[in-house]
């Protein structure tokens, strides 16, 4: 069993920058390839961002490429999202999703099977 845990969203302006936390618990979190999801108001939720179990091969949705940057620490359990040169269209409620036992990256949705529940990040012009 996993439970992951975010905090850091809030309300920010255009052009400033956030760093999302997600806490995991669980003895599998060093082997887990974990990802950053968001769902914007009347839209499907959709991949942002995912690092492998080592944090060493990363991944982002085009949209987001060059501006975010995705991180891990192990030894504290944690997968970091870090948000910069933010815009209004970046606002939705960002969760973490882990791929537990699975130590390679993912763009799907499915392959993940634990999620946090989210945090707002919104964004104003």
């Amino acid at each position: 069993q996993v439970q992951l845990v975010e905090s850091g969203g809030g309300l920010v302006q255009a052009g400033d920058s956030l760093r999302l936390s997600c806490a995991a618990s669980g003895r599998t979190f060093s082997s887990s390839a974990m990802g950053w999801f968001r769902r914007a108001p009347g839209k499907e939720r959709e991949f942002v961002a995912a690092i492998d179990w080592s944090g060493g091969n990363t991944v982002y949705a085009d949209s987001v490429k060059g501006r975010f940057t995705i991180s891990r620490d192990n030894a504290k359990n944690t997968v970091y999202l870090q948000m910069n040169s933010l815009k209004p269209e970046d606002t939705a409620v960002y969760h973490c999703a882990a791929r537990a036992g699975a130590p390679y990256i993912s763009r799907t949705e499915k392959s993940y099977n634990y999620w946090g529940q989210g945090t707002q990040v919104t964004v104003s012009s």
